[in-house]
């Protein structure tokens, strides 16, 4: 998920340089929702293992 927020990211930098201004925008738009789902999801994960719940803990021991 990260990997398509990132290639949305560059993908608004190349068209905002080359001037498609709607393009752009809509990438951008596009690469913060993932970005942001990223990161709660990360965040839930983190939690849910420093807790120690179910598969999680098995997969960090």
């Amino acid at each position: 998920m990260l990997k398509y927020a990132i290639i949305f990211a560059i993908v608004s930098l190349v068209a905002g340089a080359l001037g498609f201004g709607g393009v752009a925008a809509g990438a951008a738009g596009i690469a913060k929702v993932l970005f942001g789902l990223f990161l709660v999801l990360a965040v839930i994960f983190l939690v849910l293992a420093a807790l120690g719940v179910g598969a999680v803990k098995k997969v960090i021991d």
